[in-house]
């Protein structure tokens, strides 16, 4: 095991040597089972248009960074219940030039004057989250633009204003709604509270937007028009902050505390990435004040003494296994786990052999353990358990992008449930990122590490990933949507890729099943809802339900790309 900063992992690095379619269509070139191939380039995202955007940008001499701010841009016009740049993300970025990995932290950030009993009723009861989630009070500073900006001076080869091109053209001229997106808008309650969201998603009569209507949104491109020629700080201040603190102010339902100066200050971080072994590959992710890269590498790191090669994929024994290790990694997740500029994280007590050793050891072939308390590495302090396992949304997207010279991008974007705060301005929704934090600061006597405080970073479970194979060459990228489930989605796609040696398409095709210390969940209508009686026996509660993930990822081979889309969702993968 290793935990490695940016440092080390460069050192070690060099060291080993290391066009856009304004009409939907079904992805009929995905064939299940079989991945993408190409030789070039390779693009997987949420709407083939995104991709078709990022590969136009490829094509133009363009880096995987340029790529992903074109995908971006495009997913906030046709994915807008799923993110977009009112929103946040994380992005890891590999170098193929130096070997260096850089990890890109844009969360929102609570404004100056959140308080930590800001969800609470006068009579310090917490609300429930969907009754605080709509409106103002929930909306975090949004990361996005200055998450893409930092990393496009990095590692940007093309204007940024060149990057914009392709969302401003159909957000003009009109874009074709999807069958998710209609979904979407039809099944999501109070969508039509504010007026312009109701204005732009419904008819004059009160219906939803269906499948196939072609329209325009000609206030997001005049807010892209900004942006692209003078910059992130068009939005971080001016008219366009001013907007926004406008409709988050002023919200006929909870309005909220943001104020411009919070824009402003806003900006988003370079962080070290959280690596680990795991059967001789390098597995890196994201650190805090995201949760999924811990949890997914403590879930490996405690399924590394068992044989799950020698286990079938959606075995009784297979799940079993992966649900403790998952059950015993939230248990750590759900204690620790929150902004580190804020609170201490226990990083290093978590990882410390003797520690992975004792927990693993915990778990029962034979036996569940049925919800398991917080260990205790080295490092914790007094805090509180959180109610932290947040109903998932469909408010969040994964994109992965691999340019011609091997730079590779793996980047996750959010704005927490579907259509975020259902706020919109501009063009854009605003995100409810700050329902993300414990609603209740207080537990068993002692802080919640995850409670609200001024300027602190909600925690996530969004798990962009980076495996290298041993020998050190990039072998994967990959991540997921799905709130906390992401954690869950992550680690079984890890599993099926090292373990038991499938290739991107199958990996992310297979029933997904995972564990959150709570109920062992199992996706409806699959193989997987047959084993409900044997985990049963094992002493596991069990749930069966539907499981959207939407899983995007590319594997690196000699001379060869090969990228995988979840047909969950309408997600695509392809290259040149």
């Amino acid at each position: 095991m290793k935990f490695l900063s940016l440092r080390h992992i460069c050192a070690a690095a060099l060291a080993l040597g290391l066009a856009l379619g304004l009409v939907w269509s079904a992805h009929a070139d995905m064939q299940r089972g079989a991945p993408v191939r190409a030789t070039h380039a390779m693009v997987a995202a949420a709407d083939e248009r995104a991709v078709d955007a990022a590969l136009d940008i490829l094509k133009a001499g363009g880096s995987a960074v340029d790529a992903a701010i074109a995908a971006q841009l495009v997913l906030g016009l046709v994915e807008p219940q799923s993110s977009g740049i009112g929103g946040g993300g994380f992005m890891l970025h590999f170098d193929a030039a130096t070997g260096t990995i850089d990890s890109y932290d844009g969360r929102e950030t609570a404004p100056a004057a959140a308080t930590p009993d800001q969800f609470l009723t006068l009579d310090e009861q917490k609300r429930k989250r969907k009754d605080v989630a709509l409106g103002g009070l929930s909306v975090g500073v949004p990361g996005i633009f200055r998450l893409l900006e930092l990393a496009h001076a990095n590692h940007g080869r093309l204007p940024w204003a060149r990057l914009f091109e392709p969302a401003i053209a159909p957000a003009d001229a009109g874009f074709t709604i999807s069958p998710r997106l209609a979904e979407a808008i039809a099944k999501t309650e109070a969508l039509d509270t504010f007026d312009e969201t109701r204005a732009y998603f419904f008819h004059d009569d009160g219906e939803p937007r269906q499948t196939g209507e072609r329209i325009p949104n000609p206030a997001y491109a005049a807010t892209l028009r900004e942006v692209a020629a003078a910059g992130a700080t068009a939005f971080y201040t001016g008219p366009i902050a001013a907007d926004i603190v406008a409709a988050v102010r002023g919200a006929t339902v909870n309005p909220g505390r943001l104020v411009t100066e919070d824009l402003a200050l806003y900006q988003a971080v370079r962080r070290p990435p959280l690596c680990a072994d795991y059967r001789a590959h390098l597995i890196c992710g994201m650190g805090p004040p995201s949760s999924g890269g811990v949890a997914v590498l403590e879930t490996l790191k405690l399924l590394e003494r068992f044989d799950l090669a020698a286990l079938a994929p959606g075995s009784l024994e297979a799940v079993h296994l992966i649900s403790e290790a998952s059950r015993l990694a939230f248990a750590d997740r759900d204690r620790y786990l929150a902004d580190s500029d804020y609170v201490p994280v226990p990083l290093e007590g978590l990882f410390e052999p003797d520690y992975i050793k004792a927990r693993s050891e915990l778990i029962r072939p034979a036996r569940s353990l049925g919800i398991v308390a917080p260990g205790t590495p080295k490092g914790s302090g007094m805090l509180a358990d959180t109610d932290a396992i947040v109903p998932e949304g469909e408010s969040t997207s994964h994109l992965v992008v691999a340019d011609e010279a091997g730079n590779v991008v793996s980047f996750t974007s959010s704005i927490e449930r579907a259509f975020g705060s259902h706020l919109m301005v501009r063009g854009f929704l605003l995100n409810n990122e700050l329902t993300d934090f414990n609603l209740d600061p207080k537990g068993d006597g002692a802080p919640v590490a995850n409670r609200v405080e001024p300027g602190k970073r909600p925690r996530s479970s969004m798990a962009p990933t980076l495996v290298f194979e041993p020998g050190g060459a990039l072998k994967h990228a990959l991540g997921s949507p799905g709130g906390p489930r992401i954690i869950g989605y992550v680690a079984q796609t890890l599993i099926a890729l090292i373990d038991w040696r499938l290739n991107v398409q199958a990996a992310i095709d297979l029933p997904r099943h995972l564990n959150r210390n709570k109920a062992t969940e199992l996706e409806a209508d699959t193989p997987l809802a047959d084993l409900s009686d044997g985990l049963v026996a094992l002493g596991h509660e069990v749930k069966i339900e539907p499981m959207n993930s939407g899983l995007q990822a590319i594997e690196f081979g000699s001379g060869r790309l090969e990228g995988g889309a979840d047909p969950r969702r309408e997600g695509i993968a392809r290259g040149y």
